[in-house]
C-alpha cells in the first residue's frame, strides 16, 4: 500500500464496516420507504377506491419504470463523482416525497408522489454498491454486499411493523408522515460523517484518475458477457418472485384469514426482516466461503435455493393452518434474498473499476424493471381476471402460478451462468490496471 492509502481512513477495518453501516441504514430507509405501501394497500384501495390492478400499477410498474430509467444516469454520475453526497441527495429527496404520499387526495396524486420516490431511490443503490467494492476486498465483497443487501429487510421489518401499528393507530396519511421524514437527518449524518474512498483501494490501484467508459461501451461489454447475461435474467426472475409475492402476501392474509392489519404487520416484519435478512447474509457468507475453491458456487448457491421457493409457496398458499403459512413466510423470505450480494459481487468482478455503478444500475434495471415493475401488476391483473371469471380465491391461484413459474424458470439461468463464470471472471478488465 501507499503512503496516501495508509493515511485513508479505510485502511481502518473499523471506519470500513461504520460506512458500511451506515450505507445499510440508508439502505434500510430506501426499503422502509418503499415498502410502506405494501401494508396500507389495502387501507388506500378502500378510501380511494381502487382495483388490484391499479395497486399492482401503484406499488410496481409505475414506481419501476422511474426507478430503472433514473438509475443509469445517476449511476454514471457516481462513477465519475462524489457518491458519498449522490446518496445524500437521493435520501432526502426520496424522504420527503415519502411524505409528500400521505397528502394525496385521489390515485393521480399518489401516482405522482411515488413517481418521485422512486426517483429518489435510484441514486442509492448504485454508488453505494460501487463504494463497498472499492473498500472490501474481491473475497470479503459478496459478504459486504450481503450485508449491506440486508438493509432490505431492516426496511421491509420496520415498514410493516411501524406501518401497521400507525395505520390502524392514526391512520395510512400519518404513516407515510412518519416514515418519510426522518430520512433528511439521516442524509445530512452520512454527509458530515462519510468520506468519499479512493477508487480501487481494496485491489491496491488508485486508479481514480482514468475515465468512465461510455454507456454503450459498458452495455456492449456487459452483454458480452454469458455470465452477466445469465446473471441478469435469474436475478429478475427472483426479483419478480420476491415483489409479486411479497407485495400481496399481507393482502393475501387479510382477505383469507381472521387476522388485523397491526397483528399482520407484525407478523410480516419478523418473517420478512429476520427471514430475509438471514437470507441475504447467507447468500453471501456461503458463496465467498465456497467460491474460493471454486467460482461456480457463487451461482450455484442461489440456484439451490431459488429453486427452493416453489414447494414452500405451494404450501404458503393452500394451507388453511393461519400459523404454519405465516412460519413459512419466513422460509419463504430467507431463500429468495440469499441472490443479490453473489450476484453483484461477481457482477462487479467482471467489469472495470470505473464501470461498478453503472453496472449496479444496469443489473438493478433489469431486476426493478421485471420484478418490481412486472411482478405486482401481473398477480393483480390475473387476480382481476380471475374474479371477473369467478374462480375460487383468485389472488392465490395468481400468486401460486406467478411465484412457481419465475422461481423454477431462474434457477436454470444461475446453472447456465455457472458454465461461463470463471472464464468471464478471468477476462475481466479489472485484472489489468491498465484497462480498469
Amino acid at each position: 500500500m501507499t503512503d496516501q492509502t495508509a493515511a485513508n481512513p479505510y485502511a481502518k477495518p473499523r471506519y470500513r464496516y461504520f460506512v458500511l453501516a451506515v450505507l445499510t441504514l440508508v439502505y434500510s430507509l430506501n426499503f422502509i420507504d418503499r415498502q410502506l405501501l405494501v401494508i396500507l394497500q389495502e387501507q388506500i384501495k378502500a378510501e380511494l377506491v381502487l382495483s388490484d390492478t391499479q395497486l399492482g400499477l401503484l406499488s410496481g410498474f409505475a414506481f419501476a419504470l422511474f426507478y430503472v430509467s433514473c438509475g443509469i444516469p445517476i449511476a454514471r454520475w457516481a462513477d465519475r463523482g462524489k457518491r458519498r453526497s449522490i446518496i445524500a441527495l437521493a435520501l432526502t429527496v426520496w424522504s420527503l416525497m415519502t411524505a409528500v404520499s400521505g397528502l394525496a387526495q385521489n390515485y393521480l396524486q399518489l401516482l405522482l408522489a411515488r413517481i418521485g420516490v422512486g426517483v429518489g431511490e435510484a441514486g442509492g443503490s448504485p454508488p453505494a454498491h460501487s463504494m463497498i467494492s472499492d473498500i472490501f476486498r474481491k473475497e470479503e465483497r459478496a459478504t459486504a454486499l450481503s450485508i449491506y443487501s440486508i438493509g432490505i429487510y431492516i426496511g421491509i421489518l420496520f415498514g410493516f411493523a411501524l406501518g401497521g401499528w400507525i395505520a390502524d393507530s392514526f391512520g395510512w396519511r400519518t404513516a407515510f408522515f412518519v416514515v418519510g421524514l426522518p430520512g433528511v437527518a439521516v442524509a445530512l449524518f452520512l454527509r458530515l460523517t462519510v468520506r468519499e474512498p479512493v477508487r480501487g483501494w481494496s485491489e491496491g490501484r488508485e486508479n481514480d484518475n482514468a475515465e468512465a467508459p461510455p454507456l454503450k461501451a459498458v452495455l456492449g461489454f456487459l452483454w458480452s458477457r454469458r455470465t452477466f447475461r445469465n446473471l441478469a435474467l435469474a436475478g429478475s426472475l427472483q426479483a419478480l418472485v420476491i415483489y409479486a409475492i411479497g407485495n400481496w402476501l399481507p393482502s393475501y392474509f387479510l382477505r383469507n384469514f381472521d387476522i388485523g392489519l397491526t397483528e399482520l404487520g407484525i407478523w410480516m416484519a419478523l418473517t420478512s426482516g429476520f427471514g430475509g435478512g438471514a437470507g441475504s447474509f447467507f447468500g453471501g457468507w456461503m458463496t465467498d466461503r465456497l467460491g474460493v475453491r471454486d467460482s461456480r458456487w457463487y451461482v450455484w448457491g442461489p440456484a439451490i435455493l431459488m429453486l427452493g421457493i416453489a414447494p414452500v409457496l405451494l404450501v404458503i398458499l393452500t394451507t388453511q393452518t393461519l400459523t404454519l403459512a405465516l412460519v413459512l413466510t419466513g422460509l419463504f423470505h430467507f431463500l429468495s434474498a440469499s441472490y443479490l450480494g453473489p450476484a453483484l459481487a461477481v457482477s462487479h468482478g467482471l467489469v472495470g473499476l470505473r464501470m461498478r455503478a453503472l453496472t449496479s444500475a444496469i443489473f438493478f434495471f433489469f431486476i426493478n424493471l421485471i420484478g418490481l415493475g412486472l411482478g405486482p401488476l401481473i398477480v393483480g391483473s390475473l387476480s382481476d381476471s380471475f374474479a371477473a371469471g369467478d374462480v375460487g380465491n383468485p389472488l392465490a391461484i395468481a400468486m401460486l402460478l406467478t411465484g412457481c413459474t419465475a422461481s423454477l424458470w431462474g434457477g436454470m439461468h444461475y446453472l447456465v451462468a455457472a458454465r461461463s463464470i470463471q472464464a468471464d471472471l478471468d477476462a475481466s478488465p479489472s485484472n489489468d490496471p491498465v484497462a480498469a
